[in-house]
Parts: C-alpha cells; sequence; structure tokens
C-alpha cells in the first residue's frame, strides 16, 4: 500500500486553510486584514484554496497609512483584481481628519501606532466579527503569546494572560455583543516557511522584496528608504545602496536590508543563514522592549 505523507509545507497548509473554514463556520461576518506583504499574500493563496471553486467570502480590509510603498498598493490593486475581492481601504488620514488620532511630530514621527483606533473603528463601522491576521509566532515575542483565535473585548482590547485554551483543533469563537476575534492561521509557520510555500505556490510578490538599488539613510542603525514622509536629520544624508526589504510596512519604519538576493530561492538561502531577526530593522519595535505588545493591547494587528 502506498504511504501517504505530507510535506510540513502542506500540513501547514492543511491546518490553516482548517482554521479558515472554521472561521467560515463559526463567523457571521468575518474579514482578511491584508498589507500587501509576504505573510498576506500567502493568506490570500490560502483563502483561495479553502473555498475554491467558490469566491473567497469575505472582504479584503486593508489599513492605509498613507506613507506605504508605492509598489505594495500597485501590487495591493493588480493582485486582489485577479482575486476578484472586495477591498476595503481604511485611512489613517482619514483618522487624522477626523480629530480620532493625532499625527506625531518629530524627527521619528510615525503613522503605525495610529492604525490601531482606524482598524478598531473600520472593525465596528462594517460589524465584523473576526478579522484574519498574518502574524506568526517566530515573528516577534507578543506575537509568540497569541492563539489562533484570539479574543478582543468590546474596546478591541486583547488581554495576553486571559486567552481561551486550545486543545488538539478545536477552536472556541463565543463572544459577546461589541467583541470580536483574531484569528491567525499563519501561526505555526516561519519566515522561512512563508518563503518556502510563496516557491512552491509560484505566487507574485511585490518588487521591494527583491534586491534592487534604492536611496536609504541610516537612522540608529535602520535603513529607511528616501520617502517625502521623512524629514532628514542634521548630519544626515541619502545614499544608493543595494537592498531588499524582509517586512512590508509604512515607510516612516520599515528598515531595509542590504541584500543581493533577487530571486525567491536566492530569498531562502539568505533567510536560512541570518542572524538577525525578520523584525531585527523595524524602528516602530525599538521604541520600547515591550512595543509590540503595548500596542496589541490597545488593539494593533
Amino acid at each position: 500500500m502506498k504511504q501517504y505523507t505530507l510535506s510540513h509545507i502542506r500540513q501547514l497548509e492543511a491546518e490553516a486553510i482548517y482554521v479558515m473554514r472554521e472561521v467560515a463556520a463559526q463567523f457571521e461576518n468575518p474579514v482578511l486584514m491584508f498589507s500587501g506583504g509576504k505573510d498576506s499574500i500567502t493568506m490570500a493563496r490560502l483563502a483561495r484554496k479553502a473555498f475554491w471553486p467558490a469566491k473567497i467570502p469575505f472582504p479584503f480590509l486593508h489599513v492605509d497609512t498613507g506613507h506605504n510603498f508605492p509598489e505594495t498598493i500597485e501590487f495591493r490593486d493588480r493582485l486582489l483584481e485577479e482575486l476578484d475581492v472586495e477591498l476595503i481601504v481604511a485611512s489613517v488620514q482619514e483618522s487624522i481628519d477626523q480629530g480620532r488620532v493625532q499625527e506625531e511630530n518629530g524627527p521619528n514621527a510615525s503613522r503605525n501606532k495610529l492604525q490601531t483606533t482606524t482598524l478598531l473603528d473600520a472593525l465596528e463601522e462594517h460589524g465584523f466579527d473576526a478579522a484574519f491576521g498574518g502574524a506568526r509566532r517566530d515573528e516577534e515575542k507578543a506575537r509568540a503569546k497569541e492563539r489562533f483565535f484570539s479574543h478582543r473585548d468590546e474596546f478591541g482590547q486583547w488581554d495576553p494572560k486571559n486567552q481561551r485554551p486550545e486543545l488538539w483543533h478545536l477552536y472556541n469563537g463565543r463572544r459577546n455583543g461589541g467583541e470580536h476575534f483574531r484569528v491567525f492561521p499563519l501561526s505555526n509557520w516561519t519566515e522561512m516557511d512563508v518563503w518556502q510555500y510563496i516557491a512552491a505556490e509560484d505566487l507574485d510578490i511585490p518588487p521591494i522584496y527583491l534586491s534592487h538599488e534604492r536611496e536609504v539613510v541610516e537612522r540608529e542603525g535602520v535603513l529607511l528608504a528616501k520617502s517625502p514622509h521623512i524629514s532628514l536629520l542634521d548630519g544626515e544624508s541619502y545614499e544608493t545602496r543595494q537592498v531588499r526589504f524582509r517586512t512590508i510596512g509604512d515607510m516612516t519604519c520599515t528598515g531595509a536590508f542590504e541584500s543581493e538576493a533577487s530571486t525567491i530561492t536566492e530569498i531562502i538561502d539568505e533567510v536560512a543563514s541570518a542572524r538577525i531577526t525578520e523584525r531585527g530593522n523595524r524602528a516602530d519595535d525599538k521604541r520600547s522592549e515591550a512595543a509590540m505588545e503595548e500596542r496589541k493591547k490597545l488593539g494593533y494587528f
């Protein structure tokens, strides 16, 4: 009898698809948070597989800081048109204009933290009771505390000490009015798993993941891309370097890495030998030792 064995990538895929189908069964109005990054791209492929040949049965939500990489926005629009998925864009600029949040000032000002209010407003406005996220436990220590089904109270807040047990593959999506869940089908994936999956599925990615020449400024050890949203400090200047990005986010806090990796195969080789964590060049994570956990408790991704 022929032995039936799944590779670890296909086991992770099967687990993530199972989680997505559980959400479709337990919740009335889910949404998939989509940034255009590699984890979002993987989530989009998993969602398509989970419900094929039907359409993906929920919209995608992008919380747009207005400071995104142009290449990411172009990629986002093209991919979602191909998937025939509804895109909801929640704008941080609109939150600022409405007085919901106050823009930061100073040399290291960023809109990254402001996304929390915009996200929670969008979830409430559309009545979403579950929001898929592409977070993985290997990314950052606060994310390592998340469950597959992560409860949020009526204020969108997360209590890492008060989470529901997840025995075997049993997920508890019970909620009271106003509460919702964040759901992380990629919890058990690593950065390497994501890249191997992208290679296995031959998925398209934004070009900024690949090595390219870019004008950057080095600030506190972080290479920030030249953009209209960053002001140079005394003594700083832009220089052209060969870089790529391991994460995609707000241009004011997402740092580049010097790299020659110009194909997915080369990226996989680079990740295998990397000695710096995936988010090691994120200026927003350097604000304090518990920066991510503090943001997540308030309702961040």
